[in-house]
């Protein structure tokens, strides 16, 4: 695991609510955010009624860093990647909880509150994917499978890809390090270049939604990823 410059930032000139990772900014025409907690919303709600008061935020957050269309996975602790292949609109993938695509100007979206945002550039071939992977995901191998359908779908080789891991939560706040899991999963399937920024969802309140500590009825933090070349 890399372990430079970790910490995640916030996204320059903004003073909106969101940060982004070193390892990420660095590559050329790949464009991402990771949104933190949003004051002043009443987030103790359901997941849809949380998302709901968000999503004017939400957008904002999208609209100030470029966002196109935008896609979406339904997300149901599976370890099904779903294809993009067309520069649509906005579209939610059902049954999935991984996306991959090789289109220039869309951008993969994942809601998460304790489960990991893993994001996966390949900078030669220029294919990004953006993975759901929490407790059951992980089990699944969630993560895997999509580094082996970016080599199946797009000829994406392991030692080229950068993978960054989101905040999430960890021990002592779970009883497994799933983030850990993560990494081995990459390292297994041979990909060198992972980050972990290290940051546990639950130990900063804060910042960060955490589904466990807020007993279910909390907000979620929108991974986002586009590749803009």
């Amino acid at each position: 695991m890399n372990t430079a410059d970790l910490r995640a930032g916030a996204v320059p000139h903004s003073n909106l609510p969101a940060e982004q990772f070193p390892a990420l900014t660095q590559l050329e025409g790949v464009v991402h955010c990771f949104t933190t907690r949003v004051a002043g919303i009443d987030v103790a709600q359901d997941k849809a009624e949380a998302l709901r008061r968000l999503d004017k935020v939400h957008r904002a957050i999208r609209s100030e860093i470029g966002a196109g269309p935008f896609v979406t996975a339904e997300q149901v602790h599976g370890e099904k990647i779903a294809v993009v292949t067309s520069k649509q609109g906005d579209e939610s993938f059902a049954g999935c909880d991984g996306l991959i695509t090789n289109q220039r100007g869309v951008w993969l979206g994942i809601y998460v509150a304790d489960c990991c945002a893993v994001y996966l550039v390949d900078p030669v071939r220029r294919v990004a994917g953006l993975v759901h992977s929490g407790k059951k995901g992980t089990d699944l191998g969630i993560v895997g499978n999509a580094v082996e359908q970016m080599a199946v779908r797009f000829d994406s080789a392991p030692e080229d890809l950068i993978v960054q891991l989101s905040p999430c939560i960890r021990p002592p706040h779970y009883e497994i390090d799933f983030a850990a899991q993560i990494i081995a999963q990459c390292r297994e399937r041979g990909v060198e270049n992972v980050h972990d920024c290290a940051v546990c969802t639950a130990c900063d309140l804060e910042r960060y939604y955490s589904y466990r500590a807020e007993k279910g009825r909390t907000g979620r933090m929108l991974a986002l990823l586009a590749m803009s070349l």
